[in-house]
């Protein structure tokens, strides 16, 4: 089969329509996604638009060629959450170095994470603390931006802060489609008494000793959230670019003060061509708390399931649709990914088949193109289901021995790492029954260094004891 390079459609949340892709310019296609903030270890919920777009990334270097594709994916290392979490962790340390520890570590355990889910690695991956303060390569930084903002009138100074002015942007609003005056009506006037509007949000703030801190025009103080964005996407993709990405949930405030603020700034009619955002994830039919016990880090999840299981479930619902996040769906997606392993061990690599492309390239039309990787396998078609797997980086090497076991354990009993967790509840019941606590004690460390807690109860109509589980928080 023949390489195809297809006519890219994408959906596009300004619009708010599917439109043909056009770069701005075809040989330096540019794409930028909101990263995470590196307080705590990622959960499964932000592992949905590194590999959605970790998908896009890979089309484009397909249609436009390797060299041709630009991939900026931010992380967010000055944050209050941030800060707090290195108070908790570390109270004897300064908080600067407590901070650094805080964001070391869980940004080394991303960047590990993401690419044990098959995620190619971004093309740039900027640290919001090194875009603060003016750069000796001049790359655009973040005080700077606001002192361009602050002499255009479009910012200003009040209470130690400096603020973004909404009403000196006429079409503020475009992106979230909301509406200057509602968001104006439902502000909280008192709390904000020193903006000009209570829309006006925050570009930098004032920082106490005890927080960390930058010299700056205004003093000394940190940026505001939104403008990390606006600096780090300028220093690697300019001052307007052909697609940004993002969760759902970053439309309003997040991206929409993105754009006010690199607009404004640079003088231009659009931040990003095409803004794209992926939907939310629920665990089990419920909304991801800590407080519900179903909060699950990705990297926990690698206990139990291996990265092409954990990635090929999220991309069985479309991007833009929620997904519910289950141990069901992980068990089916796990024996299918095994029987595909089984025969694409010996087959040989080829190019990627037009119609496969074509689906991803219909507005990443992830279901279509795992159909079409379920007809290549009934159909003896092992080469395009090799070359279709790779293109969506799902790994067709049975790999480490633990991914070995994985998928033994798969076979054997449909659910990784050993019986499923209802088999194991049974087994422990019966032992309970016949009075051998330690294995009972055995089987609840079992489960539980699988990421789940059991949960002992008695029937209220019966008397009989009952174990439910949950998630590990």
């Amino acid at each position: 089969m023949t390489s195809a390079k297809p006519q890219i459609s994408l959906y596009n949340t300004l619009t708010r329509r599917k439109e043909p892709f056009v770069p701005i310019d075809a040989e330096n296609v540019r794409m930028y996604v909101c990263g995470p903030t590196v307080y705590d270890f990622a959960h499964i919920g932000n592992a949905r638009p590194v590999i959605v777009f970790d998908v896009l990334f890979r089309l484009l270097r397909h249609v436009y060629g390797e060299s041709h594709v630009t991939y900026a994916r931010n992380i967010t290392d000055v944050d209050d959450k941030i800060n707090a979490r290195a108070v908790r962790d570390f109270p004897d340390l300064p908080l600067n170095e407590a901070i650094r520890k805080v964001t070391e570590t869980t940004a080394d355990q991303f960047m590990a994470d993401v690419a044990a889910l098959g995620c190619l690695p971004p093309t740039h991956q900027p640290r919001a603390t090194d875009f603060v303060l003016p750069r000796a390569d001049g790359k655009p930084d973040m005080v700077s931006l606001i002192s361009t903002l602050i002499a255009k009138s479009n910012a200003y100074e009040a209470n130690g802060e400096v603020l973004f002015d909404v009403k000196s942007m006429p079409d503020y609003g475009q992106l979230s489609g909301r509406n200057l005056e509602d968001n104006l009506a439902g502000a909280r006037i008192a709390v904000d008494a020193h903006k000009k509007n209570p829309a006006d949000f925050v570009l930098w703030k004032q920082s106490s000793a005890e927080e960390p801190g930058w010299d700056s025009p205004w003093g000394r103080g940190r940026p505001g959230w939104h403008i990390e964005c606006s600096a780090m996407s300028a220093a690697y993709l300019g001052n307007f670019f052909d697609i940004h990405g993002g969760g759902l949930d970053l439309i309003f405030p997040h991206h929409e003060n993105e754009i006010a603020q690199s607009r404004c700034a640079h003088g231009t009619e659009v931040m990003a061509n095409v803004w794209m955002h992926n939907g939310f994830l629920q665990v089990e039919g419920q909304k991801m708390s800590k407080s519900l016990g179903n909060f699950v880090t990705i990297n926990e999840l690698f206990d139990s399931w291996g990265g092409p299981v954990l990635r090929l479930n999220m991309l069985k619902t479309h991007y833009r649709q929620p997904i519910d996040w289950t141990q069901a769906g992980l068990k089916e997606t796990g024996r299918e990914i095994s029987r595909w392993l089984d025969v694409v061990q010996d087959v040989q690599n080829e190019q990627v088949s037009e119609e496969f492309v074509s689906a991803i390239a219909d507005e990443l039309n992830f279901s279509e193109a795992i159909k079409l990787l379920r007809q290549y396998f009934s159909t003896s078609e092992y080469a395009s289901l090799r070359a279709g797997m790779l293109f969506l980086g799902l790994s067709t090497e049975r790999g480490s021995d633990q991914g070995k076991k994985h998928r033994t354990a798969f076979l054997e009993t449909g659910y990784v790492g050993g019986p499923s967790i209802e088999a194991l509840i049974e087994e422990r019941l019966q032992a309970l029954q016949a009075k051998d606590f330690g294995k009972a004690d055995e089987l609840r460390r079992q489960a539980e260094s699988r990421g789940w807690t059991l949960m002992d109860s008695k029937d209220s109509s019966t008397g009989e004891r009952v174990t439910k589980w949950e998630i590990k928080r």
